[in-house]
């Protein structure tokens, strides 16, 4: 006896029908639905709220900033103060950034491979900068190591306060990324290298540190990027005085005194550092996804 049209040995009878580009278009289309995708209209309304949330916004700034065309921007932004402040912002945001990525690595593999009491405690605590307004933090430090210091340490209006302040605020931003991926490391590769005579700091550099450093530069690259528009946390302790002054509290200042060409300006010289960051961040995860696969 002869099969149906479409039916397979053993499978239910599936009935032929037409065939042709309308045909192959619907089954594409229910093929994206099955697989989880959310259509044109979904699509649509993300491309709406994107452009409604983000990219006007972020159009608005560059117009503001081009008022006295390109050679105005540049203008605004090499003026000497724009510049020392940016300057001065990119290397402190770079050097919290390395200590974050050293320490909060550390931090993250004591909360995974270590128990100790009090560990839920601390566990809460790395995200206390998440859920804490900034300008808390700024008032808490100015408290703390500012002019009537309970421990004697008077760092307010200096570079060392600016850097404590940024360390505050974008620690869990390493540990959080870091965190997931040593609690889903497979251990028999490190239990392979120790029994061949492999020392810790080995088996670190050669096992762990390659399995971690997608969302440790992930982690990195995220606190980079709030170090340099921070502004909360450091308003106070910084003094927010001339040479002094981080590109935010620069921006805050420009905006007071009625020029706001310049504070679009280097508002726009911080979104174009964050997104090349941000871009050569995600460049680098897909990479490593390719080279893992």
């Amino acid at each position: 006896m002869t099969e149906a049209a479409g039916a397979s040995p053993g499978g239910p009878v599936v009935p032929a029908g037409p065939s042709g580009p309308g045909q192959s278009a619907r089954v594409r289309r229910r093929a994206r639905v099955a697989a989880g995708g959310v259509g044109p209209l979904g699509l649509g309304v993300a491309t709406l709220w994107l452009s409604l949330i983000v990219l006007l916004p972020l159009a608005a700034i560059v117009a503001k900033s081009l008022d006295g065309g390109v050679a105005g921007l540049w203008d605004a932004i090499s003026a000497p103060v724009a510049w020392k402040t940016l300057r001065l912002t990119l290397v402190i945001s770079v050097i919290v950034t390395v200590l974050n990525a050293g320490f909060g690595t550390l931090i993250a593999w004591v909360l995974v491979r270590d128990e100790f009491p009090g560990k839920g405690f601390v566990n809460a605590l790395i995200d206390l900068p998440f859920a804490l307004p900034t300008i808390v933090a700024s008032i808490v430090l100015l408290a703390l190591i500012g002019d009537n210091s309970p421990i004697g340490l008077n760092l307010a209006a200096t570079h060392t306060a600016i850097g404590i302040a940024l360390l505050f605020v974008t620690l869990p931003f390493v540990v959080r990324s870091v965190q997931p991926v040593l609690l889903e490391l497979d251990r028999e590769a490190e239990e392979a290298a120790a029994s061949l005579g492999a020392s810790n700091p080995v088996i670190f550099r050669r096992v762990i540190l390659p399995a971690i450093a997608p969302a440790l530069i992930s982690g990195a690259g995220l606190a980079f990027a709030r170090a340099v528009g921070e502004y909360g946390s450091v308003v106070l302790i910084s003094g927010n005085i001339p040479g002094n002054q981080v590109a935010s509290q620069f921006i805050a200042d420009r905006i007071e005194t009625d020029r706001p060409a310049t504070a679009a300006a280097m508002a726009v010289a911080l979104l174009v550092i964050t997104f090349v960051v941000l871009l050569v961040m995600r460049l680098f995860g897909s990479w490593s996804q390719r080279h893992e696969g």
